[in-house]
């Protein structure tokens, strides 16, 4: 049985002391036992936190830019050609479908190309402020970063915050989900496999509770934290990182809404919709959860809307025939179906998802629900489900659109569905959310920033400003005056 360990002070290791505690993982689209993984406590954190330090303090990888930019190259080359490997993995303890996978594996790709040739390319500033006196402002690595991943896609958001902490020449300290670790470990083995990274540098434990992340939160060895996850968890995190006044970089929650304007291509926005509120089934903090239509083309909308999601086909993520896999584990697969029974109470119910029957009975599956709902403090629009569950709602203008989207503490995601890019430009000048986008959705790119606002968390994830999370600026004043 193929078994997760952690990577601590340039070793893969069951435990620091002892034979360690090893868990079984299971395959949600089966339930059955499918690899087995080491979970960490506070004595596997405090050695890795400390490795990272000496690393960080002694050696010369945060000076060493066109080093780093080799070996995010390298490491880009390493994971395509293990990409097959790596996929099959992916969706074997996740769930998604294999195309998913394939295209989460190949973006993370594209970021460390991205990030490597970011590394070369720090630039700070100089500036004459007076005759004589001179400031020059260096960029340079924040230290030690902590690196907080969840499960959904965990290869993409390990990378999106690990090739620019490295291209800033930080250290890292990686806790990754327990339920994807097999997949995370064959990943970063194209990186660790790299004889010239310092011991020390790279770090990852895993674990199945929060001592491990609460030791990262509260280490004074720790400069950053990149976080993941929900939005509870992302203020737990910054409640316990305050005595230290740790740098965050918190990507959080979301509520994304889908706007849909009478002129919109119907076919193709219907179609749109439906994959973007299906990736991941439902798993991912920018999926759309709410789609707003306009009341002219509403109930016909509607009526195709509830037809594309119902021909859905539920699967294993290994079927080239299916076209939504199943949800991470059981636990969550029956919470989404009890709020659809909730739902049958206090909203309508258009199309109620259902947990399949015969072999996919096992797994963690669900079908899509559509409901409709006018409340906007109805939880069904305020919280996050994270799940293959989508609200329906109806405008009647652009200010009732407006205000309708905007009714919402979560601010990551959007999109606006029309032919009208006046009209497009117009709303994304008004939608308070992070991300924006026309006739599309979930378009996300190693060279563009994503982040939230609000609930959604703050820091960005890709872009030079992702890198920046990782870096601060330092003033070095001095005059060359004689008199």
């Amino acid at each position: 049985m193929k078994l997760a360990q952690h990577y601590i002070d340039g070793k893969w290791t069951s435990a620091i002391s002892g034979a360690g505690n090893i868990k079984k993982g299971v395959n949600p689209a089966t339930n059955e036992h499918a690899y087995d993984y080491c979970d960490g406590t506070e004595t596997e954190a405090l050695a890795a936190v400390a490795a990272a330090r000496r690393a960080f303090d002694e050696t010369n990888w945060r000076n060493s830019p066109r080093l780093r930019a080799d070996i995010l190259f390298d490491f880009a080359a390493r994971m395509e050609a293990r990409k097959a490997e790596i996929a099959d993995w992916l969706v074997t303890v996740n769930g998604k479908l294999h195309r998913e996978a394939m295209g989460e594996v190949m973006g993370s790709v594209s970021e460390l190309k991205y990030y490597a040739g970011l590394a070369r390319t720090q630039y700070g500033r100089n500036l004459e402020v007076e005759p004589g006196a001179f400031s020059i402002l260096d960029r340079e690595a924040a230290g030690v970063a902590a690196i907080i991943l969840p499960w959904n896609a965990p290869l993409l958001l390990l990378v999106r915050s690990l090739a620019p902490a490295l291209a800033a020449g930080c250290s890292v300290v990686i806790k990754p989900a327990f339920q994807t670790s097999i997949a995370h470990n064959l990943a970063l083995e194209c990186l660790t496999n790299d004889e010239r990274i310092p011991a020390g540098i790279v770090n990852s434990v895993i674990e199945s509770g929060i001592a491990v992340s609460q030791h990262l939160c509260e280490s004074l060895d720790v400069d950053v934290i990149s976080f993941t996850g929900s939005s509870h968890v992302g203020k737990l995190i910054a409640e316990s990182t305050s005595p230290s006044l740790k740098r965050l970089s918190l990507e959080l929650g979301g509520k994304a809404p889908a706007l849909v304007f009478p002129d919109c291509d119907m076919a193709k926005t219907v179609s749109g919709v439906v994959a973007g509120a299906t990736v991941l089934a439902g798993q991912q903090c920018t999926a759309i959860t709410r789609v707003l239509v306009h009341d002219a083309i509403y109930d016909a909308f509607k009526a195709q809307l509830a037809q594309a999601l119902q021909s859905i086909k539920v699967g294993p993520g290994n079927d080239p025939a299916s076209q939504m896999g199943c949800l991470i584990d059981i636990a969550n697969r029956d919470r989404i179906a009890k709020l659809v029974e909730r739902a049958e109470k206090e909203a309508r119910v258009i199309v109620k998802g259902q947990i399949p029957a015969g072999d996919l009975a096992n797994g963690a599956f669900i079908t899509p629900s559509l409901i409709e709902v006018d409340d906007l403090a109805s939880p069904f629009i305020q919280d996050e489900l994270f799940g293959p569950l989508v609200v329906l709602e109806r405008f009647h203008d652009e200010a009732e659109a407006v205000t309708r989207a905007n009714a919402t503490r979560y601010s990551l995601a959007s999109s606006v569905w029309t032919q009208d890019l006046f009209l497009a430009r117009r709303m994304a000048s008004k939608l308070n959310f992070g991300n924006v986008w026309c006739n599309t959705h979930n378009r996300l790119f190693a060279e563009a920033e994503t982040g939230g606002y609000g609930d959604s968390g703050y820091g960005k994830l890709h872009g030079l400003e992702g890198m920046y999370d990782f870096m601060r600026t330092k003033h070095f004043y001095f005059e060359t005056k004689t008199s």
